[in-house]
This record gives structure tokens, sequence and C-alpha cells, in this order.
């Protein structure tokens, strides 16, 4: 009996815990995401990590759909502005200006949403030191000790190596 009242209430918790999400408007929208970094995932399978700064310009590196490499991406100042209370964005070449419904799940993570298409979302965590995470991001591991390049003619030249005799260690026979 006790152990249906737990996974009854567990079962009741996961249920209710979507609906702790509260909506942003955009003065809490700007307190909680300018100028920190931001990993995400979208609907679509699309994933980065960026950074929205106050001047409304956006900087990060992206993954579209999930696949392919990661690429760099900036978008200029006012690019996303505030109009009214909400949070939306002014694109060259997009046809309309979408607007967002920003939904904070958590300390640390906010659901943003296209405003009439709810199923069109990106969830968004906040990560640690952004300078270091966008560095890595972008940087390729480089080997250590690199291999030297030669010709296909000089490495059939190379001869193998005699190899020292290795060194003794002895005590001393003077203490």
């Amino acid at each position: 009996m006790f152990a249906r009242i737990v996974s009854g209430a567990l079962l009741l918790g996961a249920v209710m815990a979507p609906a702790k999400a509260e909506n942003m408007n955009a003065d809490e929208a700007r307190k909680f995401i300018a100028g920190k970094l931001f990993a995400f995932n979208c609907f679509d399978g699309t994933k980065g990590i960026g950074k929205i700064l106050d001047d409304g310009s956006a900087q990060g590196n992206i993954q579209l759909g999930g696949a392919g490499l990661m690429r760099g991406a900036r978008l200029p100042a006012n690019t996303l502005q505030v109009r009214g209370q909400q949070i939306c964005a002014s694109i060259k070449g997009l046809p309309f200006e979408p607007c967002f419904n920003l939904d904070k799940n958590s300390e640390v993570s906010f659901r943003g949403s296209v405003s009439g298409l709810g199923f069109a979302y990106c969830d968004f965590r906040k990560q640690g030191n952004g300078r270091v995470y966008l560095a890595r991001s972008v940087s390729r591991p480089r080997a250590i000790h690199p291999e030297p390049t030669q010709s296909a003619d000089a490495r059939a030249e190379v001869k193998p190596v005699q190899s020292e005799p290795a060194l003794e260690l002895r005590r001393s026979s003077a203490q």
C-alpha cells in the first residue's frame, strides 16, 4: 500500500513539474539571460551554445539539425528587441519578425518558443565560464608531438637507428 502511495506521488509530481514553469516578461528575461552563456537543444535537433548581450546581439556556436560541423554565429546589435513585454527578433531576410515566449523552468534553465508556434522551441541551460567553453568548442585538439611531414622518397631512405646501451644506476661504494 505504501509503495502505491509513493509511486502515485512521484507520478503526480512528474506530471505537475512542467506546470511550474513561469513565463518571463521582457525585464525578467533580460536579468535572467543577458550576458550569460547558455547551451541549447531545439525541437528539430539543432543545438549549440551562445549568449545574448545587452545590446540585443548574440554570439555563439550552432549545429543545425544536429548534424555536421559546429559553426560560429553572430547576430548584430538590435537583432533582439523588446516590444511591449515580449522579446522579438528582427532578422534580415525573414518575412516576419518572430516574438518569443520565454518560460523559466529553474534557476539555470528556460524554454524559448516562437509565439503562436508552441512546437517550435529550444531548451536553454546555463553554463559555466563562457570564454573557456566557447574557446574549447571552436578549437580543434592538437597533437602534443606532431609527426614531421616527409615526402615518400625521404621516408623510403630512413635507416634504423641503433640504440645506445641503457645507463645503469649503481650504488656508490664510497659512502
